[in-house]
């Protein structure tokens, strides 16, 4: 396949990176010193489980390159997607079938306000991979997962081709027909680790031993849940006894990407995470004072810049 990748880093890094060693004609599309170190060294995957490197890469920073592509993958901050889709809507030619592997349940909604709606897939990645530094991405741990699928059921042949070439480049992938509910069980865990996480500035190996941020943290999700329920999204009911019980299973040091965000005084992704269940649950009429508390907490810091 020939793939072009919006984003060079952990997320897309990683996958990119593996599906390149197995022979896919890859396109990174970054910027800064990793588009240059891209084209100067290569990438390289610093991984225990499935290392890689690649003396040349093909990267570029003019997205309109893009145009003949089999598949895009979008693995950028969730603040840039609109600008993203606007940019991808002016390339020319048609547009090829778009995989988000952002975070959050808003995403796909933000590209088909620009792209045609029957090229958007539904994708979910588990993962714990970054930038170490221009050109060499460090993948932490053993898990790196992709479950992927079509909205409306079946998945479609570009979603089965996707799934094809990530078997074949040895990454653990799923084909779902309920892609909405699979988006919604990850981001409900997500936004109780990134809001908790963040807020208290500590890791998931403090705030599970303690009862009042566990509580909050369990507040959290059940919220995002009744969120879900309330747009029509089903999950077990015991949705948020599953993730604690997931949660005790973490490594103590885990924290989330939005705490690592306002420790380096970065943006943060709050307004499609806790923000995001917050501004919905007002939508539908579904009360939401755990998340609307911690997102005011954060307000301060959406922004980037201020860490104290």
């Amino acid at each position: 396949m020939r793939i072009a990748v919006i984003g060079a880093g952990g997320v897309g890094g990683y996958f990119g990176g593996q599906l390149a060693a197995a022979g896919n004609d890859v396109l990174f599309v970054a910027r800064g010193r990793q588009l240059e170190a891209l084209r100067t060294h290569g990438l390289t995957v610093a991984s225990d489980e499935r290392p890689v490197t690649l003396d040349t890469v093909d990267a570029t920073d003019d997205i309109h390159a893009i145009q003949g592509a089999d598949l895009v993958l979008i693995a950028v901050k969730l603040g840039e997607t609109e600008n993203i889709a606007r940019r991808i809507a002016e390339a020319p030619g048609s547009t090829p079938p778009i995989l988000s592997l952002q975070n959050g349940v808003q995403k796909d909604e933000v590209l088909r306000a620009h792209l045609p709606d029957a090229e958007i897939l539904g994708g979910v990645c588990y993962i714990s991979a970054a930038i170490e530094s221009p050109g060499v991405i460090r993948h932490n741990g053993s898990l790196a997962r992709i479950v992927l699928g079509s909205y409306g059921g079946k998945p479609s042949a570009a979603a089965v081709a996707m799934h094809r070439a990530l078997d074949e480049a040895g990454v653990e992938a799923e084909l779902s027909d309920d892609i909405e509910s699979a988006l919604w069980r990850k981001f409900v865990f997500l936004v109780g680790l990134s809001s908790v996480t963040t807020v208290a500035r500590q890791p998931i190996g403090v705030l599970r031993a303690h009862v009042p941020t566990r509580q909050l943290l369990a507040d959290v999700m059940t919220e995002a849940v009744a969120v879900a329920e309330a747009r029509g999204v089903a999950l077990p009911a015991d949705y948020v006894e599953q993730q604690l019980a997931f949660v005790d299973t973490l490594p103590e040091q885990m924290s989330s990407s939005m705490h690592r965000d306002l420790t380096h005084g970065n943006p943060l992704e709050l307004p499609w995470l806790g923000g995001g269940v917050v501004a919905m649950g007002a939508d539908a009429g579904v009360p939401t004072p755990a998340g609307r508390a911690l997102a005011a907490v954060l307000a301060p810091y959406v922004a980037g810049g201020a860490t104290d």
